[in-house]
């Protein structure tokens, strides 16, 4: 048994059907999902080969695109399925055979209420300027959280927002604000060209998909510096973490300046997780630093290690430690104690307050 055109299209429709977050192409398996973070192979479609994996992977790209992705072995794009999904796409190669990873991007941005997030994150939608960082490990709702709250400016501010992503997940239509988005490849050559031209551009607030290097870094902390509200996501673990990333991805001789910038042009950074719920779907927990007079002391100083306990004792500045949000999911029975400590990134402290 092989898989035709019309096959793919059942399997697309199976994506949707279990509300999965993941599809996987991989050589030797079934196709398989990610369902509520949980791996489950689909018996029902025949385990891949390199040409079944190739034609399906080939059906979903133009002839550029498959020249492009059998050159540099790797390509990222998004694709639509009939109107009734879209998937953040990611082809590569393994042992020799080609395979994809896509996830499903929800249909329309949910708002806070519907993520569960924090509300004091439409305090960082408010601000005129400043550098604002939601963090995590991949596939945690980092992009998700941001789309949330770009939404949220663009239905209650008149402003000029501009997206520069790699690929364009979701798709935002202007309300109160002008949204502008563009694709690294498609649209821009790349981010900190993207960012560059947006001095040029009469733009008040950018979402960059992801800090990538140095010069999008440095571009985008002086574009906080100067009058701009600037929302990207990193791959660190928490507050401190970030930081340090941050300032070690520049050179010796340019690390004290970074510092200097940072302390002064960072809002806030977020670090989520999504938790498996008891009730089923995922739930998140976070930690939330907020920059205030402590913290920049802390970065200019290089006692970027002492944030930890400065989140822990800053509740009234509207900090969150990831513990306390942790056990308080806990005690509304939201989560279980055993998740709790497999999500925990300080399993000991965690213990103490429960």
């Amino acid at each position: 048994m092989s898989l035709s055109k019309h096959n793919f299209d059942e399997l697309f429709s199976e994506v949707v059907k279990q509300q999965a977050s993941d599809l996987h192409i991989t050589v030797g398996r079934h196709p398989t999902l990610r369902v509520e973070g949980h791996i489950l192979s689909l018996p029902n479609h025949p385990v891949l080969t390199p040409d079944i994996a190739r034609d399906f992977i080939f059906s979903m790209i133009s002839e550029d695109q498959q020249t492009e992705y059998l050159k540099e072995r790797e390509l990222d794009f998004t694709y639509s399925f009939r109107d009734r999904a879209r998937f953040r796409v990611n082809l590569f190669h393994q042992r020799g055979f080609p395979g994809a990873a896509l996830r499903l991007i929800p249909p329309y941005v949910r708002n806070f209420e519907e993520l569960n997030l924090p509300l004091i994150l439409k305090d960082f939608t408010a601000r005129q300027q400043g550098f604002f960082l939601c963090v995590g490990p991949t596939g945690h709702g980092k992009s998700t959280t941001l789309a949330a709250m770009v939404q949220h400016i663009n239905q209650t501010r008149q402003d000029h927002i501009i997206t520069i992503e790699d690929p364009i997940e979701y798709l935002f239509t202007s309300d109160q604000s002008i949204i502008v988005q563009r694709e690294v490849g498609s649209d821009t050559l790349s981010f900190p060209r993207a960012l560059r031209s947006m001095f040029r551009e009469d733009i008040d607030i950018a979402m960059i998909g992801e800090m990538r290097d140095a010069e999008t870094i440095a571009t985008a902390v002086t574009a906080a510096e100067t009058g701009h509200l600037i929302f990207s996501t990193l791959h660190t673990n928490n507050a401190a973490q970030t930081i340090d990333r941050i300032i070690d991805s520049f050179p010796a001789n340019q690390q004290e300046q970074i510092r200097i910038q940072l302390a002064g042009s960072l809002a806030g950074i977020f670090s989520q997780r999504l938790i498996p719920r008891i009730a089923g779907g995922l739930l998140p927990a976070y930690e939330l630093l907020v920059n205030n007079n402590a913290v920049a002391n802390l970065i200019r100083e290089r006692r970027t290690h002492e944030l930890n306990t400065v989140i822990e004792t800053g509740s009234e500045h509207g900090m969150v430690e990831m513990n306390r949000s942790l056990v308080e999911l806990v005690h509304r029975g939201e989560i279980t104690v055993e998740n709790a400590f497999a999500y925990s990134t300080n399993p000991k402290g965690l213990d103490r307050l429960l």
